[in-house]
């Protein structure tokens, strides 16, 4: 059997008491394009440069992942926070920090140097992150909304990003790069941070929730059950050009019930999406499908081996853990 590759764009036997389904039969169906941003909980080490022509001495070594938590007794929060403390805590050329690693908490001694009466660390940081998604959903009963259907990594170390505070706001699409086979491609998209849409509490491997704070559309549709989902004709909602969400025909090639994220495979059938994005492109994850006019999933990722194919998740997966992340 060939083999495909996925990629991102884009499990034990226990006792669990009745799960009272707390989330609506009917949700206000997404499509839109989302910016996203997120400030981190810590401030995170992404990469290194060298200084005077070497690397910055370190005690012990600091890894790309690391996250700066404190400099001296100092709890910072955030990069201009971090460069204060640095400041204020420089003796002998030297300033300690404390990072958390794999739950850990490690305090380092960094030799840092001067050049230009400024003190360099050797170390590229950040403590947000910005980028586009696409909305699936709405509870209008609860005002918890659901996207994207995956966890958001940082793309240097790969790790969960946490959310300290964040929010979704309005973003245009401008343009398309198209996938190919072997690479997929991506929406391009102006963001307008001033008209937000809602908050951001958690990132999880279903995706990201918060509760909508804009006025709530007045259509809804109903959810479907894991197993009303057949083999077969569906649709895609999404937005390629401006603000504008249309409808794309898909086909459901398999269910996959036993899989906690890549419930479903499907494959664009409609030749209109197929040449405008040339399949599934990056920013389209979270994109609802709808089979007999009920809501049963969302895009997830795409398989780069061949684009016009890809896998979903349940909306009942990311409807649950919606309610689990404000429960």
């Amino acid at each position: 059997m060939k083999y495909l590759k996925s990629i991102l764009v884009f499990l034990t036997l226990f006792f669990l008491p009745i799960y009272v389904k707390a989330y609506s039969n009917k949700v206000i169906l997404g499509g839109e394009n989302i910016g996203i941003h997120i400030d981190t909980k810590g401030i995170l080490i992404i990469g290194f440069y060298q200084v005077n022509n070497h690397q910055i001495k370190a005690t012990p070594d600091i890894k790309i992942g690391d996250e700066i938590i404190m400099v001296a007794d100092k709890l910072v929060n955030n990069v201009t926070e971090l460069t204060k403390e640095i400041e204020n805590n420089i003796h002998d050329n030297k300033v300690t920090i404390t990072v958390k690693r794999n739950n850990q908490t490690i305090p380092i001694i960094m030799n840092l140097e001067k050049v230009d009466d400024t003190y360099k660390t050797g170390l590229y940081v950040k403590d947000n992150i910005t980028g586009i998604g696409t909305l699936t959903y709405i509870d209008p009963t609860t005002k918890i909304y659901g996207a994207l259907g995956h966890e958001i990594l940082e793309s240097k170390t790969n790790k969960l990003v946490e959310v300290k505070t964040g929010s979704i706001f309005e973003s245009t699409v401008t343009s398309i790069k198209k996938s190919i086979n072997g690479n997929a491609g991506e929406k391009n998209a102006n963001f307008k941070f001033e008209n937000t849409y809602g908050t951001i509490k958690e990132n999880t491997t279903n995706g990201i929730f918060g509760k909508w704070e804009k006025d709530l559309p007045q259509n809804t549709i109903e959810v479907a059950e894991n197993d009303e989902i057949k083999i077969g004709n569906a649709k895609i909602y999404t937005v390629t050009s401006g603000n504008e969400k249309k409808e794309y025909d898909i086909n459901i090639t398999s269910i996959q019930n036993y899989n906690n994220t890549k419930n479903m495979t499907f494959e664009i059938t409609d030749q209109n999406l197929i040449a405008k994005t040339g399949g599934i492109i990056q920013g389209m994850s979270g994109s609802p499908i709808v089979q007999n006019n009920k809501i049963i999933g969302a895009v997830t990722h795409v398989i780069v081996d061949n684009p016009t194919n890809g896998y979903a998740i349940f909306i009942t997966t990311m409807l649950q853990k919606g309610d689990e992340v404000f429960n």
